[in-house]
């Protein structure tokens, strides 16, 4: 295996190409950073690995992550890593690293559904603060790179997914709408008893529900926490400097009531810009 952090692209398929033999899996799907472009060096590489429920032949997937790490390799059993990051492995391959995350891709096809329909649900995840939505499942093979698949499933898949729906968009706004309103109110009350903590998970939430109605407003899918904040910044319809306004609620300061105080009036004041966009527009 290459002992540098970054795989050819002849390395990365062969990989992926081993990974679709193995039973159960229907394809595998390059995520996160590299699949968008933006990663660095060092990033990890993380595949999806989408499979059918009850048939993922996980000793196969020991036998392969042995043989590529030279040395036994923890991967789990479906769900052992929480009820939405589904199970997978940590792979160190001699420089880069590698995740296999699990998908049941008859999960993914109903959560799209869901979302053409204007549903979804929010789940709670190790490693997730705001949690996990269930279109970020849709989302995630929509902005990923289809590396190797067993009878076209993953790719057409995809093809159905690649455009963001008009009803979910709806339902995002709608429901920043009242709860982003909802969370700054309670934050409130903890201002007033100096409970910072409180207050910032309120912050927290609410910045989170605008960030995401902001993407659904511009038609993109938005699928973690990791530089959200950044990439709404970067959407024509985000307020201008939201990125710089956003973060800087999150600034440490001080406990005292007044302070936290100043904090949830500059919040409100971003949150009326970017539901008021919505009102009008």
């Amino acid at each position: 295996m290459n002992e540098n952090s970054e795989l050819s692209e002849a390395e990365l398929r062969r990989i992926a190409e081993r990974l679709a033999g193995i039973g159960g899996i229907v394809g595998v799907c390059l995520g996160g950073s590299r699949a968008r472009g933006a990663h660095t060096a060092g990033s990890d590489y993380d595949l999806g690995l989408y499979y059918r429920a009850g048939e993922l032949d996980t000793a196969a997937l020991r036998r392969l992550a042995a043989e590529l790490c030279g040395r036994p390799v923890e991967v789990t059993e479906p769900g052992g890593w929480g009820p939405w990051v589904d199970g997978g492995a940590w792979l160190d391959l001699g420089g880069a690293r590698m995740d296999w995350i699990y998908r049941d891709v008859a999960r993914v096809r109903h959560y799209a559904a869901e979302a053409r329909a204007g549903r979804y649900l929010s789940g709670l995840q190790p490693g997730h603060p705001y949690g996990v939505p269930s279109y970020a499942y849709v989302g995630e093979l929509a902005l990923g790179l289809v590396l190797a698949e067993q009878g076209g499933t993953l790719t057409d898949l995809q093809a159905e997914v690649r455009e963001f729906p008009a009803e979910l968009a709806r339902r995002l706004e709608a429901d920043a709408g009242w709860e982003v309103p909802f969370a700054l109110a309670n934050a409130r009350k903890g201002a007033r008893r100096g409970d910072a903590a409180y207050v910032q998970g309120c912050l927290f939430r609410a910045v989170g529900l605008l960030v995401h109605a902001l993407h659904a407003r511009d038609g993109r899918w938005l699928v973690n926490e990791k530089g959200a904040i950044a990439s709404a910044g970067q959407l024509a319809c985000a307020p201008p400097e939201f990125e710089r306004l956003a973060q800087a609620v999150f600034a440490p300061g001080s406990v005292d009531p007044d302070a936290l105080g100043a904090v949830l009036d500059a919040a409100e004041a971003l949150a009326a810009e970017v539901l008021g966009e919505a009102r009008h527009g």
